[in-house]
């Protein structure tokens, strides 16, 4: 299981006691896949199952490496049931496995006005600022990631990812260590935190 797996699981067990907000529809991101030459809905917008079913079949999708369907599932989910925050977070992953990295970052941040102090939210937003060479940004999310929940491996494995690329290693070098102090079994920390070390020995 990659990281992003294990953050996807940890995010569908945290939305799993949300309480589900309602504000207005939000745009799809494949708005013709829904509409018809005159701008209505076709049929296949009115399915018989609810939101909750259609993210479950989604998930399925993603399970079986099907982007492209299940983000069409999410998508027919949030029609059903706007400004859902576990919809909008994966619609936004899905968007970013898909390397469309402008559309995610959306999703992820109409998520974040829902639920502000969201840490899943904040290191995801922070993995694509990451990839776009925005490290700033990507350093205030993790940093606010940080602040909302200390405890969690991952974010401070991510963080010492960051930092390599800054290249600020000796800063990297403590974000692994915390990680693996916190998860003693992290395989992917102690592998890059070996690297490090390797390179201070040349």
């Amino acid at each position: 299981m990659t990281l992003f797996q294990l953050l996807m699981l940890g995010a569908s067990a945290f939305f799993a006691y949300k309480i589900y907000e309602h504000i207005q529809t939000l745009k799809d991101p494949q708005d013709q896949q829904h509409t018809g030459a005159q701008g209505e809905r076709s049929a296949e917008a009115f399915s018989p199952f609810d939101a909750s079913s259609l993210v479950e079949k989604a998930d399925e999708e993603m399970q079986k490496g099907d982007l492209q369907k299940a983000l069409a599932i999410y998508s027919e989910a949030n029609i059903k049931d706007p400004k859902n925050l576990e919809t909008l977070f994966k619609m936004g992953y899905t968007l970013a496995q898909q390397n469309r990295d402008d559309e995610a970052m959306e999703y992820y941040k109409e998520a974040l006005e829902l639920d502000p102090n969201n840490t899943y939210i904040h290191q995801a937003m922070a993995s694509l600022y990451r990839k776009a060479g925005e490290y700033a940004s990507a350093r205030n999310h993790l940093n606010k990631s940080l602040e909302i929940d200390a405890t969690n491996p991952i974010t401070y494995y991510n963080y010492g990812n960051l930092l390599v690329d800054m290249k600020h290693f000796d800063e990297a070098k403590g974000m692994y260590e915390k990680a693996i102090e916190l998860d003693p079994e992290f395989k992917e920390a102690k592998e890059e935190l070996k690297k490090i070390k390797k390179g201070e020995s040349l």
